[in-house]
């Protein structure tokens, strides 16, 4: 996995870094079922192989322009060195925001479906709610042992509280945003969340409050309250059921992920050690698209 350089004054703090892994010690052959997700969010395109239902590889990247040109781009990403070409994968399910523009896709499934078949995948059977906070929207979802969805909510479409308004907060405070969610944690007490999640009105209140002398950190900290407030009435309302998970860019940030196990009284399962071995839980989607293709592909074969 790459690593980020030594950062520069013109660096891109709002950037999630690239980066693609293939699972050592696993083997595949014409004969098995290989399969894939694509999921094209609005900020980052996901996508993941796996054979014979088990994760292989998997690649994230950033969502240009154009969702065809992503999707193509983050599944190349995901079968670099695998030995495998499109063409010996079985089947394809695309997902998320450009879903209906996956080019190679024999099939489109919503990215809800999607999160919680995924994260049935990444966690176990006993996940019953699963917090997705994408680039545009976020959802709360209810599913049960299998990974079925029994219920969801979503934010409306704005960007307050999702992975888009911690970008534009990066940029402000000029904090990679790989790192927002431990230094928001760097206070001594916690303040007040600040009074509007709406990205453009809490931008000019951070400034205001970065003017009164605040520093970064308590900023920060205020901001990422108000994002994790707003996400736990989201999971009230669908209904919090343990165990609860996070995924998409924000299962990352602990400052959120912690001040809402607080909020709800609760703790999260684990955060998988995706920078070793583990599944990440940004590749959630992608990771249930894949599911679905293998029992898609076996129905197909019945038939």
């Amino acid at each position: 996995m790459k690593e980020p350089s030594n950062l520069k004054e013109d660096v891109e703090y709002w950037r999630w870094h690239e980066y693609h892994r293939v699972v050592e010690g696993k083997k595949w052959t014409s004969k098995d079922i290989i399969t894939a997700g694509v999921d094209v969010g609005s900020v980052g395109s996901k996508a993941a192989i796996m054979i014979n239902g088990e994760a292989y590889s998997w690649g994230i990247t950033r969502t240009g322009s154009n969702s065809p040109e992503s999707a193509k781009k983050a599944l190349d990403f995901a079968l670099e060195g695998t030995g495998l070409k499109v063409s010996d994968l079985k089947y394809i399910v695309g997902t998320g925001y450009g879903r209906v523009n996956v080019p190679m896709a024999n099939k489109a499934i919503t990215e809800i479906a999607c999160h919680a078949k995924g994260a049935n995948y990444i966690w176990g059977p006993s996940v019953r709610t699963v917090l997705d906070v994408g680039g545009q929207d976020i959802k709360a979802i209810r599913a049960d042992e299998t990974g079925r969805v029994v219920s969801f909510l979503m934010n409306d479409k704005c960007a307050a509280g999702t992975g888009r308004g911690m970008e534009v907060f990066a940029d402000l405070l000029k904090i990679p945003i790989e790192e927002i969610g431990d230094i928001s944690l760097k206070i001594e007490e916690e303040p007040p969340p600040v009074s509007c999640t709406c990205v453009a009105f809490a931008k000019t209140e951070a400034m205001g409050l970065l003017r009164k002398g605040w520093s970064k950190e308590k900023v920060l900290a205020a901001y990422t309250r108000a994002m994790a407030v707003r996400m736990a009435n989201l999971i009230n309302r669908v209904g919090l059921e343990k165990e609860l998970v996070v995924t998409g860019g924000q299962s990352k940030n602990i400052g959120i992920v912690s001040r809402i196990e607080v909020i709800l009284g609760v703790k999260t399962l684990p955060m998988p050690k995706w920078r070793e071995s583990g599944l990440d839980p940004m590749v959630a989607g992608a990771l249930g698209a894949a599911l679905f293709a293998k029992a898609l592909y076996e129905k197909d074969q019945k038939s």
